[in-house]
């Protein structure tokens, strides 16, 4: 597996592409900005991407979509309840940073469970509803892409439309807690963690 955390956007959201290296498919998980630095990884590798799957529809994490969309053809996934963000500057929050802007409609509406297949890659979706609606965490392998559910040391913020700090923990106690100490957190703001140093020491998570 290839990994690669790129920091994008004025609000350096992280973006990660991630493929199968037998077979160069690739995923682009939250394209958030800086559309050029996303395609040089694609093309220095020559991957072959053939997902974009966000972890929900704010505006750090999707500024570069319609750029990667027409780059590479791959098909957008995103939570349903979160897929209108995607077309409202003010669900999106971009109206609030500069202008305000739509992005190209999704083409899969999540509902959570599903799995995507990438050369011998399996992309599991959680839908980890609290910072938005719609929010997912990702499980490939150990590692869990966790969007801005969890952080190192944190929690997504949920005084955003559509947030609600009771959901987001127990999206993280229920869903994300269980699947093993080892697991690798990788969050959409950030330096990485993993399960168990986040159960020790996140000051959020003492309650769970």
């Amino acid at each position: 597996m290839f990994v690669k955390r790129l920091s994008v956007g004025p609000l350096e959201a992280n973006c990660y592409i991630v493929s199968d290296k037998k077979t160069g498919e690739a995923v682009v998980i939250d394209p958030g900005g800086d559309a050029d630095k996303i395609l040089d990884v694609i093309k220095s590798k020559d991957l072959k991407v053939k997902y974009i799957i966000l972890t929900h529809g704010h505006i750090d994490h999707i500024g570069a979509l319609n750029e990667i969309k027409k780059a590479t053809n791959a098909k957008i996934a995103i939570h349903e309840k979160d897929a209108n963000m995607l077309l409202s500057p003010e669900d999106n929050l971009s109206i609030y940073v500069g202008g305000g802007f739509a992005q190209t409609p999704a083409e899969i509406f999540l509902k959570g469970g599903e799995r995507f297949k990438v050369g011998d890659l399996t992309f599991e979706i959680i839908h980890t509803p609290g910072h938005t609606p719609g929010g997912i965490s990702i499980r490939v392998d150990g590692m869990l892409f966790t969007g801005d559910t969890l952080f190192a040391g944190s929690v997504g913020r949920t005084d955003f439309p559509g947030g609600s700090y009771d959901e987001l923990i127990k999206s993280i106690k229920e869903k994300l807690l269980p699947l093993g100490d080892d697991i690798s957190i990788l969050p959409g703001h950030g330096e990485a963690s993993d399960i168990g140093f986040e159960k020790r020491t996140n000051p959020f998570l003492a309650e769970v």
